[in-house]
């Protein structure tokens, strides 16, 4: 497993530590108050982001961030898809890129780095889960080999409209062509 970095274009992306958790709940909050990636309305304080960072962690899990120049640029990690036993080699990704920083091959380089370090977990699907069917999200998804899984219509309300929660798939390693090492607990 390698250990969370790599330097692309000038571009680093590591491993997020505890002292990113400011620059990730302002990115965060921007897309909140934004956006309609995320359906929620009020975005986490920079001790729940802090919080957030060390449980995804403690499991083993990538939780990463791309930095320039000391500033972080945008941030990605996964979670367990479900909670289900069943669903144990199945994630889903979450990933904001600064707005000032949107175009310049940040987002690319955290899922490619996301998706190999979530295979490196175990994990042999990657599941997208996003609100509002934000276009930009989905090309970014649909370019890094994820293909479409569902479509969940109207079932998020944000900024006085109605909207959509598209899913996209993408395998990882080995997909289902082997089993794994061992069967979810």
């Amino acid at each position: 497993m390698n250990d969370g970095r790599s330097t692309l274009t000038n571009l680093e992306v590591r491993s997020a530590r505890a002292a990113d958790a400011e620059a990730i709940a302002r990115i965060y909050a921007h897309h909140v108050q934004h956006g309609t990636a995320s359906f929620d309305a009020i975005a986490r304080t920079p001790l729940q982001t802090e919080e957030k960072i060390r449980d995804i962690l403690s499991k083993g899990w990538p939780f990463i961030v791309a930095e320039r120049a000391e500033t972080i640029m945008g941030y990605a990690y996964v979670t367990a898809f479900r909670d289900r036993p069943a669903y144990g080699y199945t994630c889903e990704d979450s990933i904001y890129v600064d707005p000032d920083c949107v175009g310049q091959g940040v987002g690319v380089q955290l899922m490619r780095a996301l998706m190999e370090q979530a295979s490196d977990c175990g994990f042999r699907q990657m599941m997208a889960v996003i609100g509002g069917g934000e276009p930009a999200s989905v090309a970014l998804h649909r370019k890094m080999g994820f293909t479409d899984a569902g479509r969940m219509r109207n079932v998020g309300r944000k900024f006085g409209r109605w909207l959509d929660t598209v899913y996209m798939q993408a395998e990882l390693g080995e997909g289902d062509r082997s089993a794994p090492a061992r069967e979810p607990a």
